[in-house]
């Protein structure tokens, strides 16, 4: 049995680390800094392209690993088979509601859908914040965790070395090195978590005793007059009671919709990996071969999260304070050590040493991601702003720098973390979703499919659900879930609404104004504005073109009226060159003709975006032959 101190920061592991173990870890880090070492050579660093796009030269291949690899990261090994092992499959929603990813910059499309600063800036410095306090904090809790379980070794020391070996190549290689030692890492992530997973299943003699076993996993000490130690009955349904159920299916189907929305088309971390493929072939492919990567943590995370209670329910089961607190370090429960626990006591000498890599790998791979990412949004969209005048090395200086802060920002943080309450980090990693995705969710969607909204509705929309957020947090915080025999006496508000049905509940904002249809105007080049402009709405239609340029484009579809350093490329930088529609010029001034280099620089964005037909229609039976195995899926396990 492990002993554990909530102060202390380390754990004493009940199988001792061998040279096997350390050997193959060494080899595994050499092999990833070799790796980023070579990617980072392969593409110029020093362009902003470059450096923040990977030379927008990726393949298929690369953006499927890593987009599947910075969506794994420790966070959810750790918390998706603890959640597992507490309360069953239904979990796996999270993993299978997964959208296509959208090419585009959700930050940029809105400024120019909409024109001003303000909704650019207040989204950046929302994914910014969330960056911090929420993704960084669950993979350098969940990864801290690992090693301790695992190791024995000291929070701190295991954690900062993770941040140093971490935000040296992502500071060094950008977006190049973070995606190939991605591919790197998710091929480590699913051989070792597929060997686990086999292991796991032998010990309970297959999957069809899995449910039998389950049910039965009880630790042998308990709270009296409480049923809270009892494994769930509808522990392998995906779709739960709307009212009692621990994940109700109503908020999994369109609550989760909603978060989904957020994450999969509009999450830096996962555009810009679409954003550096070679061609819009090589980013569908791409987000086809996440798809089918995200079918498998049912099989190889939760499942074998489950195993883990019924292996070990006095610890990872386990429900009273003071035992708890003696297994893991923290009284509201253990589930969190259930992948790690299946580690240290399943793997043989070697095979740990490799899915201690795993965790790492899962660990770095996603803080990489957060870290190229948030610096590119804070370069890009924040920094620009205050510097309209800066040029390419001190935008790339900059890059830089902010990853350095974002690295001791993090390690500052780690005494935070782990007074928290570990039992929870998953679930109020997934409500602070709820409460802050569905505004912009909402926003993002009227943007695209309603001509008439406009910007000031949709900022003032955004601030609305900002502000019903913020308070149902506030609320949570004050008001933490009670232990297993405390009454729930939290409000109603917290008690009755489950956090994925509040994520159902925002609507489109009262405040949402429209021009005519006639009068819609589309962007067509991004103007640097000046300081006084960040906050500020949009000037009056007489004087915006003064200041802006834009252009009445009410006959052709906003698709069609982006030039490449418009509504849908992702950075300013690019020559500003109108795209022709089918139905009219989509020039600044109606009725002018663009000069001949414009044209051919059109013409050569068309061809870009073009797909040879065969592997179109081959991405295409992919995109169909996901959605039947999620069918499928989805009606087997319901």
């Amino acid at each position: 049995m492990m002993e554990g101190n909530s102060t202390a920061g380390s754990f004493t592991p009940s199988q001792q680390f061998s040279v096997a173990d350390l050997v193959v870890i060494v080899v595994y880090f050499s092999l990833n800094v070799a790796v980023g070492i070579w990617s980072s050579c392969r593409v110029n660093r020093n362009t902003i392209s470059g450096y923040f796009l990977a030379g927008r030269d990726m393949a298929w291949w690369p953006i499927g690993a890593s987009l599947f690899a910075s969506s794994e990261g420790s966070g959810l090994f750790i918390g998706l088979a603890g959640t597992g092992a507490a309360g069953g499959i239904a979990v796996t929603g999270f993993e299978w509601n997964v959208r296509n990813v959208w090419p585009i910059s959700q930050q940029q499309y809105l400024q120019r859908r909409f024109g001003g600063e303000r909704i650019r800036m207040y989204l950046s410095s929302l994914s910014l914040l969330l960056s911090v306090f929420t993704k960084i904090s669950t993979d350098l809790y969940s990864g801290a965790l690992f090693v301790q379980v695992c190791l024995g070794w000291d929070l701190y020391l295991s954690t900062v070395l993770m941040l140093v070996v971490t935000g040296l190549y992502t500071i060094a290689g950008g977006l190049a090195a973070v995606i190939y030692t991605d591919a790197l890492q998710t091929l480590i992530m699913v051989l070792g978590a597929i060997m686990l997973a086999v292991k796991a299943f032998n010990e309970i003699g297959g999957y069809p005793n899995l449910e039998e076993a389950y049910l039965k996993a009880i630790p042998s000490k308990i709270v009296p007059n409480t049923t809270c130690h009892l494994p769930r009955a509808d522990a392998m349904h995906l779709f739960r009671d709307p009212v009692s159920g621990d994940l109700p299916w109503t908020g999994m189907t369109f609550g989760l919709s909603i978060m989904a929305t957020w994450y999969w088309c509009t999450d830096q971390v996962i555009v810009q990996r679409s954003l550096s493929a070679k061609s819009l072939g090589h980013a569908k492919a791409g987000s086809i071969l996440a798809s089918y990567l995200k079918m498998l943590p049912l099989f190889v995370i939760i499942m074998p999260g489950m195993i883990s209670r019924v292996l070990y329910p006095d610890t990872v089961a386990c429900v009273d304070p003071e035992e708890c607190t003696r297994v893991c370090g923290t009284a509201v429960g253990c589930s969190n050590i259930a992948y790690p626990k299946l580690v240290v006591e399943l793997m043989p000498s070697g095979l740990r040493g490799l899915m201690i890599a795993v965790m790492m790998a899962a660990l770095m791979s996603s803080l990489t991601s957060i870290f190229n990412s948030s610096s590119t949004l804070f370069t890009m969209d924040i920094w620009r702003k205050l510097r309209p005048g800066a040029g390419e090395r001190e935008l790339l200086l900059v890059g830089r720098v902010v990853t350095v802060v974002l690295v001791a920002l993090s390690v500052v943080w780690i005494p935070i973390l782990q007074s928290s309450s570990g039992g929870q980090l998953y679930v109020y990693i997934q409500a602070v979703t709820s409460y802050l995705a569905p505004p912009v969710t909402a926003v993002f969607i009227l943007a695209v499919f309603w001509p008439r909204a406009n910007e000031q509705g949709a900022f003032w929309g955004l601030m609305a659900g900002l502000v019903l957020g913020l308070a149902r947090m506030g609320l949570e915080l004050v008001h933490p879930p009670p232990r297993c025999g405390v009454p729930d006496q939290r409000p109603w508000l917290l008690a009755d609404i489950h956090y994925l049905h509040f994520a159902m509940l925002f609507p489109p904002s009262p405040l949402w104004m429209a021009y005519p249809r006639d009068h819609l105007m589309v962007s067509v080049s991004l103007g640097v504005s000046n300081r006084g402009d960040i906050f500020s709405a949009p000037s009056s239609l007489p004087a915006m073109g003064s200041r802006t340029p834009w252009m009445p484009c009410a006959s052709v579809s906003p698709g069609l009226c982006h030039p490449q350093g418009g509504g849908w490329s992702p950075w300013p930088s690019v020559p500003h060159t109108p795209r022709p529609s089918v139905t009219g010029s989509c020039s600044a001034t109606p009725g002018s003709q663009q000069p001949s280099k414009a044209e051919g620089s059109s013409a050569m964005i068309l061809k870009d975006a073009m797909e040879p037909p065969f592997w179109a229609r081959v991405c295409s039976i992919n995109a169909v032959i996901l959605m039947c195995i999620n069918i499928f899926c989805y009606a087997y396990f319901a």
